[in-house]
């Protein structure tokens, strides 16, 4: 499995804001306010996921008091990591979007409790998106001294 690209992340939520955008000119009148509750949900999966790379991280790098790791939970770890970067940069652009169409209509109410859920939700999975990067990094094997070795020895062409 290759490492999550940044730049990936970044054009799926670019590319979902602007379609949002585009959907909420011709739907924003016909839906019912934004539930906030994206906000906290969002929070403890950072929460979670964070908690989870820094013990994770300690027990791959043999820290004493730790118990040994199992390499199979090591890759559904990293395949979670992997999983919910991706969808937190999908709700993220999804509410990008919708601050972005939001933004100039603050002067009403409903839109401007949407506004504020929605750049609330979008810091949210802004931070998930950090947690889950954190745990993909969590979940990478130390060198070991054998793999300096191999670096200082010459290639064969």
């Amino acid at each position: 499995m290759r490492a999550t690209r940044p730049g990936l992340l970044l054009a799926l939520a670019a590319v979902l804001a602007g379609l949002t955008w585009l959907l909420l000119r011709l739907l924003y009148v016909s839906l019912p306010p934004l539930p906030w509750t994206a906000v906290p949900t969002l929070g403890l999966l950072a929460l979670g996921e964070a908690f989870t790379a820094v013990n994770l991280r300690a027990r791959i790098r043999h820290k004493p008091g730790t118990r040994p790791v199992e390499p199979m939970m090591v890759a559904r770890m990293a395949a979670l990591a992997k999983a919910s970067a991706h969808a937190a940069a999908v709700l993220g652009g999804v509410f990008a979007g919708f601050a972005l169409y939001l933004a100039s209509s603050l002067d009403k109410t409903v839109p401007r409790q949407d506004f504020f859920v929605s750049v609330g939700s979008f810091v949210a999975a802004l931070l998930l998106v950090g947690a889950a990067l954190f745990l993909e990094y969590a979940c990478r094997v130390p060198k070991g001294p054998e793999d300096e070795d191999d670096r200082d020895r010459p290639r064969p062409v």
